[in-house]
This record gives structure tokens, C-alpha cells and sequence, in this order.
């Protein structure tokens, strides 16, 4: 009997050394990780490299000047857009200029192909005036024949805004390499088969 007292009073005694080891192993602090830093990424462009930016490349300039309000006088309004042209990167290369003339479809066809020549020659001479070599221009009349909008409503009474239209004269700027273009007509009339005198002659004859 005395010798199990003896290993029960042993007992807690051991068991008070096992608690202090075990906390002592508990109290070790755990060594610390390092954490790798994110590298930097990496460009597969040189630092010496340069981005060039590509350029678009030039079109024949084709620009209308309006005469929407009759007659071969250059308002302020078409002297501004002669202004641009005249800024214009196509101006400066030197090419050659077309000027197409346009007038309505009122009054005879000799008159109209008159009236655009006159337009035209507006134009030109007031480029001349601004230093661009007469030799560069080239004017073509074309009277009524390639109007942009109609001349009359589907009733046959006169389309105003479509008239003012088709006054105009056309500034077409050619590009070294690119193919000459001139305005398309958004609405042509029919080539005329005969003059209106021909038609009063071929009336009263009939009567």
C-alpha cells in the first residue's frame, strides 16, 4: 500500500514537469517566412524604341463652292471656303486644279454654259490673286448638264433649294499617284435632244 501512495503522489509531480515542458515548447516563436516580392513585368519593346505613327495617305481634294444665290459674284461665304482650299496640303503639292462650272436648269443652254464659264473664271481669278501660277488651272463648263440635287418637284413646279444647289463650281485638286475624280451627280438630268428654240420652231410648224 505504501509503495502505490508513493507512485500516486509521484504523479501529479511528474505530470507539473510535463505541463512546463510542453509550454515551454509552446512559447517558441516560429521563425518568420519571407515573402518573395512581385517582380517588376517585363517589356519585349526596347526603351529606345520609338512608336512612329503611320500617316494617312493624301486624296484629290474635291471640294463645291456655292453660287446658291445666282449670278458669278463670290460671296464671303464662298471666298471662306476658297480660303480653305487654298491651306489645303493638296494646294501646296502644286498639281494641276479642274474648275467645273454648274448652273440651274433655267433659261437656254447656250446661257447656262456661259453663266458656269463665268463662275469658273471667279474662282480662278481669285486664286490668281492669291498666288497659285495661272498654267496650274483648268476650266470646264458644264452649264445645267450635272446637277447634285433636282431642279424641279415631281409636280414639274421649280425646286428652289435644289437650284441653289447646282450653282456651284466644282475645285477638284489632283494627288501625284491617286486617280483623277470629279464630283458624282446625286440626281442627272436627261441630256436635252434639242434646244427650247428648236422646240418653238418644231410647235409652230406643227400648228
Amino acid at each position: 500500500m505504501m509503495m502505490m501512495k508513493k507512485r500516486l503522489r509521484a504523479t501529479p509531480a511528474f505530470a507539473a514537469i510535463s505541463l512546463l515542458a510542453l509550454s515551454g515548447c509552446n512559447s517558441a516563436e516560429p521563425e518568420a517566412v519571407a515573402t518573395p516580392e512581385p517582380s517588376a513585368p517585363v517589356s519585349i519593346f526596347r526603351p529606345e524604341a520609338e512608336v512612329v505613327p503611320v500617316e494617312a495617305p493624301l486624296t484629290p481634294l474635291d471640294v463645291s463652292v456655292s453660287f446658291a444665290g445666282g449670278g458669278d459674284a463670290l460671296t464671303e461665304a464662298a471666298k471662306g471656303q476658297l480660303a480653305e482650299i487654298l491651306g489645303s496640303p493638296q494646294m501646296e503639292l502644286g498639281t494641276g486644279i479642274i474648275l467645273r462650272g454648274h448652273t440651274d436648269s433655267s433659261g437656254f443652254d447656250e446661257a447656262n454654259l456661259r453663266a458656269s464659264k463665268r463662275r469658273a473664271e471667279a474662282v480662278q481669278n481669285y486664286l490668281i490673286e492669291n498666288g497659285i501660277a495661272e498654267n496650274r488651272i483648268k476650266i470646264i463648263a458644264l452649264g445645267e448638264m450635272r446637277p447634285v440635287a433636282p431642279n424641279a418637284k415631281l409636280d414639274g413646279t421649280p425646286d428652289e433649294e435644289g437650284r441653289a444647289a447646282n450653282r456651284r463650281v466644282d475645285v477638284t485638286i489632283a494627288v501625284p499617284g491617286a486617280p483623277a475624280t470629279a464630283p458624282t451627280p446625286a440626281a442627272a438630268a436627261p441630256t436635252p435632244t434639242a434646244t427650247s428654240s428648236t422646240l418653238v420652231e418644231v410647235i409652230t410648224a406643227s400648228d
